[in-house]
């Protein structure tokens, strides 16, 4: 049913659909994961996470030097990767 999870087939894709260098990507990625890593749970195991919230904790980190704009289109392009992949899917 889902694809094997491919970073670095991810990356390239980050890359090539951004025109980012794929350390800033990395890093991006990595301060997301922390901010996921943190979240709570509720009482059913979940976890609501808001996108913009994640934005917010990528860009308060003082080694992220790409604006607001190119960090959401990077989570937004990562999201639609791993749904297109079969990785994820939108709970709503």
């Amino acid at each position: 049913m889902s694809e094997t999870f491919n970073e670095q087939e991810l990356l390239q894709f980050l890359a090539q659909k951004t025109k980012v260098d794929v350390k800033a990507i990395k890093l991006v990625l990595k301060h997301e994961q922390a901010f996921i890593d943190k979240a709570k749970a509720n009482a059913r195991g979940e976890v609501d996470i808001d996108s913009d919230d994640i934005v917010d904790y990528v860009m308060s980190r003082p080694d992220v030097k790409l604006d607001e704009l190119t960090v959401d289109t990077i989570l937004n392009l990562e999201m639609d990767y791993l749904m297109e992949h079969g990785i994820v899917t939108d709970a709503d």
